[in-house]
């Protein structure tokens, strides 16, 4: 009767957990996920899993207002950009005391700063500049910024933009209708000067370095900033919104910018220097792409993204080609702007500032495109669960004769029946039994591991510029030495870790690595995807023979032989042996360091200058894309790449 019922019924999940099967599908399931995820990635610059954009705020009406700058104004703007043109050779002090004495020869408040930074061995030093609008309707609760630096981010001189910016403050002085008040900022730079201006404004400078502002006004609402370094009329304005790790502004911002230059001006716009913009899926995965490219980098696109951090929505416009587009009609889209953001009640939050866009209509939510990061990210909870199965598994006893002879079998197998919502099953007493885990010298083994990030952290946020390529082709040289090194101090006998240890080390570094990248998804999308997809091998990395219990059992199960019979450490195939050099070799290739290199190549820049920007992001931006590469990429790299140099060794 109960043959009958065994044979009938499902046994219980427990007694499955040590069938060798179910640790054979995690890799397909992780494979799943990864190209899932990719495929969700690709679907998005279809039109049917994007929207256009619209504005969210009412009180922002863009384009509903009548622009007046102009006329006139064009000879004030001449006047203005030769005064900057003679102060292009003039000495920073030179410069400061002419500029204001230009502001305050229109009745406002001004006030400059003075700040130093060092990095990578290299001096920022400067003064910026800013004048302040007291609103006629206002009680200096609330302000916007109008900015302009002396040179843009490619060290071109800003002429035209700062000669607008004083044209402009000239023009807004004239006008009684603001409730906010309006600050002009001129920086010497466009990457220190901004970010030492709107630390101190926020009062979370360092004093040392940073001057604290002599002159303030309320909270900044938002943020615009002049790029336009031609001395000609432009064809396209190029809409800057990229910030500082990848935050982004309101949507709302940018879509009032293209809404008021497109819609009200008729000036063709331009986003991730796509000049020429077309309509179709290829245009817009370009577009996607190079905006994930520079959100997943965190640099400083312009002046606007120190502003971001501090939750001032905040972009750049740049002047881009030759075409009909004078100055005033870029000066007429600022008016129009400010008048918009003058109408505000309250700060923009009723739009998005988690999105990409892929055309200046066109965008998708992070409710879209989310999962793609997620799915990436849980392929290596779905190998480290399965780990934790496996390192929870006692040794397996002996249910078969010597040599394999099965129907001679004299020992005496202890049963137990199970009973679980109505189904019963007789099921050995070692398939219930759960291993006892060691958990506190993986865990601190694999800590230790994670903190020999902070070392390259260290090393290549201080070094000076002229040895920061030098120190980085060193560690690309000697970085497939620290897996080997790790392999043998694992398996050695200092340490003296037994193969559930090991198990649980790998086990313990894909958990965290997965819970490192889902949390970073829902803060930087592009990088958590991007470090996620090129780390994606280090989940089908296989354990040493002496540790792969169910490729073991398996095969015992199809010979009829006894497991325990295998010997420990089995003796693969050449075609085995050099699948296991293939795949050491496939994970020097992806590398944190191999990876930088041909990103840098592809790109056509030099090493030392992408890490002298990073060194600079670290101190003076805050920039942390350097923190989750060294302190969270490589390490997972180097407990992968260890083991499988375990199953080589």
């Amino acid at each position: 009767m109960v043959t009958e019922l065994i044979a009938t019924e499902v046994p219980s999940l427990l007694a499955l957990r040590r069938d060798p099967r179910l640790l054979k599908l995690p890799p397909y399931i992780s494979a799943l996920c990864i190209l899932v995820g990719i495929a969700w990635l690709f679907v998005l610059p279809l039109r049917e899993y994007h929207r256009r954009t619209y504005i969210s705020e009412s009180a922002l009406l863009p384009g509903q207002v009548h622009t007046y700058f102009g006329g006139s104004e064009q000879s004030v703007f001449n006047a203005y950009k030769h005064e900057v043109r003679f102060l292009a050779d003039k000495t920073q002090e030179e410069t400061s005391k002419r500029l204001t004495e230009i502001f305050k020869s229109n009745d406002l408040k001004v006030a400059t700063q003075k700040y130093e930074y060092h990095a990578a061995g290299n001096r920022y030093a400067g003064e910026n500049l800013y004048a302040v609008l007291h609103a006629p309707r206002g009680d200096a609760t609330e302000a916007i910024v109008l900015v302009a630096g002396w040179r843009n981010m490619d060290g071109e001189l800003n002429q035209s933009g700062v000669a607008l910016v004083m044209t402009l403050a000239r023009y807004f002085k004239r006008w009684s209708l603001w409730s906010k008040d309006i600050i002009f900022l001129i920086t010497p730079d466009s990457k220190a000067g901004p970010q030492a201006w709107v630390d101190a404004y926020h009062d979370s400078h360092d004093s040392t370095h940073v001057q604290s502002l002599t002159l303030k006004s309320g909270a900044l609402q938002g943020a615009v900033v002049v790029d336009n370094p031609l001395n000609q009329r432009f064809e396209t304005l190029h809409i800057v919104y990229d910030g500082i790790n990848g935050q982004l502004p309101n949507l709302d911002l940018f879509n009032t910018a293209v809404e008021i230059a497109t819609g009200q001006m008729r000036i063709k716009t331009a986003l991730q220097k796509i000049f020429k913009p077309e309509d179709s899926y290829k245009a817009r995965l370009e577009t996607m792409l190079r905006g994930m490219a520079n959100q997943g980098l965190g640099h400083g696109t312009g002046p606007h993204s120190s502003f971001i951090p501090y939750h001032v929505d905040a972009v750049t416009l740049q002047a881009i080609g030759l075409g009909w587009e004078d100055e005033m009609a870029m000066g007429r889209v600022i008016e129009s702007m400010f008048r918009s953001l003058n109408n505000l009640l309250e700060h923009l939050h009723q739009s998005f500032f988690f999105y990409l866009l892929m055309h200046t209509e066109r965008f998708v939510s992070i409710g879209t495109y989310l999962p793609s990061a997620m799915l990436i990210a849980v392929n290596f909870t779905i190998k480290a669960i399965a780990l934790w199965l496996q390192s929870g598994r006692p040794p397996k006893t002996k249910l078969f004769g010597s040599g394999g002879d099965t129907q001679g079998s004299t020992e005496k197998v202890e049963t137990e029946i199970i009973e679980d919502n109505g189904s019963i099953a007789i099921v050995p007493k070692a398939d219930l039994v759960i291993a006892e885990r060691n958990l506190l010298l993986p865990l601190g083994i694999m800590f230790s591991i994670y903190a020999l990030g902070f070392i390259p952290l260290y090393i290549f946020n201080n070094l000076p510029q002229s040895r920061l390529a030098q120190g980085f082709y060193i560690l690309l040289a000697i970085n497939p030495l620290f897996p080997l090194i790790i392999a043998r101090l694992l398996q050695g006998s200092y340490i003296n870790l037994d193969n559930q240890q090991l198990i649980l080390i790998k086990c313990f570094s894909l958990l965290l690595h997965g819970m490192c990248l889902a949390t970073l998804a829902t803060l930087n999308f592009s990088l958590s995807f991007l470090i996620g997809l090129v780390s994606c091998p280090l989940a089908f990395i296989g354990l040493p023979p002496s540790m792969d219990e169910s490729s073991i059992e398996m095969k015992a199960t199809k010979g009829g032989v006894s497991p325990t019979s295998l010997p420990a450490k089995r003796k693969g195939s050449w075609l085995g042996y050099m699948g296991d050099v293939f795949v050491f070799v496939i994970l020097q290739a992806v590398a944190p360091t191999a990876v930088f290199l041909a990103v840098c190549s592809a790109a056509g820049v030099k090493v030392e200058m992408v890490l002298t920007e990073a060194a600079f992001g670290w101190h003076v931006w805050g920039l942390w894309t350097q923190v989750v590469v060294w302190c969270v990429w490589w390490p997972a790299w180097l407990i992968g790449a260890s083991f499988a140099c375990m199953k080589i060794m």
